[in-house]
């Protein structure tokens, strides 16, 4: 995958075009290869249950299988499909690491739902395990906030049942694959303010 040519500098001031040339070929090659890449990210969330009745990969699923079914539009559906991506590298903020991956491809305000999704998620357990389940309530007033709270409600939080009837991934990865081929930031030059 990467080219066996490297540059000559150690240190960033001291390259060349040519070489920022030939490290842009390189990043557009991981830039191709993204969603393969997010998609095997997301099947190692496969096997451990860890205590659920459902493993997190088909929560994922069984999250955007609902996603889907209620209408949504294909980004939202990416989202809901990725939303909990980062829980294995970033158990205490996963919605930070999923918000990371997605955001130079989804709008700001799937981003900031897929940010905050784990804190509206505590609303229903943390009072349970000596949390504020409130948390979410610093937001109010925010646009996304009762559509972050009603994508916890309806997608998120009913999504680990064994006996639904989730939806494989062969259903959501093109819609995957379409998400990653966009143009990072919706024009290429940088992130939105």
């Amino acid at each position: 995958m990467f080219e066996t040519e490297t540059v000559s500098f150690t240190r960033m001031d001291e390259g060349t075009g040519e070489e920022y040339q030939l490290l842009d070929r390189i990043y557009k090659k991981l830039d191709l290869g993204l969603a393969d890449n997010v998609l095997e990210q997301l099947k190692r969330l496969s096997g451990d249950q860890m205590g659920y009745k459902i493993d997190r990969y088909q929560h994922s699923l069984q999250t955007a299988t609902r996603a889907l079914r209620d209408g949504a539009d294909e980004e939202t559906i990416v989202v809901a499909l990725l939303h909990d991506i980062g829980d294995i590298l970033a158990p205490w903020n996963h919605s930070d690491l999923a918000a990371a991956i997605l955001q130079p491809y989804i709008s700001p305000d799937n981003h900031w739902l897929v940010q905050h999704h784990g804190i509206f998620q505590g609303y229903y357990f943390w009072h349970h395990t000596g949390g504020d389940r409130f948390a979410r309530e610093r937001y109010r007033g925010h646009p996304m906030f009762e559509r972050t709270a009603e994508f916890c409600e309806r997608w998120d939080q009913t999504s680990f049942d064994p006996a639904y009837d989730t939806l494989p991934i062969a259903a959501f990865e093109p819609m995957v694959r379409r998400l990653f081929a966009r143009p990072p930031f919706g024009d290429g030059v940088g992130a939105a303010a």
